[in-house]
């Protein structure tokens, strides 16, 4: 049985900035229980790993992008819960965050960039 040798963009990213880049993405969907914990921890990985590591650093920040376009996503769902067009956008922004985080972690695990979609450009 043969192995075959890792990629060489897997072969870049040591084992503990992916670690990291999966924390930031997944810990966010975590503390997002805590009034915005699911801002504030990839904010924290972000402002702790930018000047060690490029790709914690693009990953952490792609998240806290994330989490702020979609927190400012449920303030307005949640303003429209009063019209009723709020509930079913609540639910479809819950799936849309939930798959988008999996998949963030997903490529960050693998040594991967990924964008998020619907992604608000806030912190550059």
């Amino acid at each position: 049985m043969t192995i075959d040798p890792p990629s060489a963009r897997e072969s870049e990213v040591d084992s503990d900035e992916r670690n990291w880049a999966v924390l930031s993405h997944v810990a966010a969907l975590l503390a997002s229980v805590f009034v915005l914990g699911q801002v504030l921890v990839p904010l924290g990985i972000w402002l702790w790993k930018k000047d060690t590591s490029a790709f914690v650093e693009a990953n952490a920040r792609e998240s806290l992008n994330f989490q702020l376009s979609m927190t400012i996503y449920f303030v307005v769902a949640a303003v429209l819960t009063y019209v009723l067009v709020g509930f079913p956008m609540i639910a479809a922004l819950a799936v849309v965050e939930l798959v988008c985080v999996v998949l963030a972690a997903v490529h960050a695990s693998r040594g991967e960039s990924y964008r998020y979609p619907f992604s608000l450009r806030l912190v550059t």
